[in-house]
Formats: C-alpha cells, structure tokens, sequence
C-alpha cells in the first residue's frame, strides 16, 4: 500500500509560481512512475506530467512546468512556473508501482492523493 499527500496548492497571480509535492509512504516509489494530474471544476481529470527516469508533460504545460523527484525524501515536485488562468484546478498526485501502462492515463495508475487546489487569479 502507498500513501501519497500532496501540498503546495494555493492561490496566485497569474504570471506567478507555484511547486506542488507528493510525499509517499508505505513503499519506496523511486524506481516507478509518478504521475500529476489535475480536474478543473466541470471538466474531466487530465494528465498533466510523469516521470519515472526523465519527465513528460503535456502540451499545454511543457515549458513552463517541471517535473522532478527527490529519491532520498520519496517525494515528487511539480514546480508551475508563468502559471496561467486556465491552470486553476485541483492537483492529483498518482503513483504507478509496476512497469509498463501509459504515462497519460489515469486508469494505469495504482495509488492517487488527496489532491491540492491551485487557483490562479487574472
């Protein structure tokens, strides 16, 4: 069993910064893929970025978002930079302990957060 809780949300001004955590516990998740997603009020649930070696993000997010992990802390970061309106939504943390599985579906993953609120004012 793995426990992650997310952190960081908050509200900011459009342009501003934001770096979301995941802490797991329960088991080690270094060697797997972590994943962020995030729902805003009416929409589905998107994927936003993963990383197991190295990270992915989606298209609406790469350039302004990083995903990194910090092994020793069994902890995951999303630092949001030049956020944006549409960026305001609630932010998932996810965790896939096995191989294989798409990085951008949210069905492959085995563990979810509690989810931590961004909102970006304009």
């Amino acid at each position: 069993q793995v426990q992650l809780v997310e952190s960081g949300g908050g509200l900011v001004q459009a342009g501003g910064s934001l770096r979301l955590s995941c802490a797991a516990s329960g088991r080690t998740v270094s060697d797997y893929r972590m994943g962020w997603f995030r729902q805003a009020p009416g929409k589905e649930r998107e994927f936003v970025a993963a990383i197991r070696s190295s990270g992915v993000y989606t298209d609406s997010v790469k350039g302004r978002f990083t995903i990194f992990r910090d092994n020793a802390k069994n902890t995951v970061y999303l630092q949001m930079n030049s956020l944006k309106p549409e960026d305001t939504a609630v932010y998932y943390c996810a965790a896939r302990m096995s191989y294989g599985g798409t990085y951008s579906v949210a069905k492959d993953y085995d563990y979810w957060g509690q989810g931590t609120r961004v909102t970006i004012s304009s």
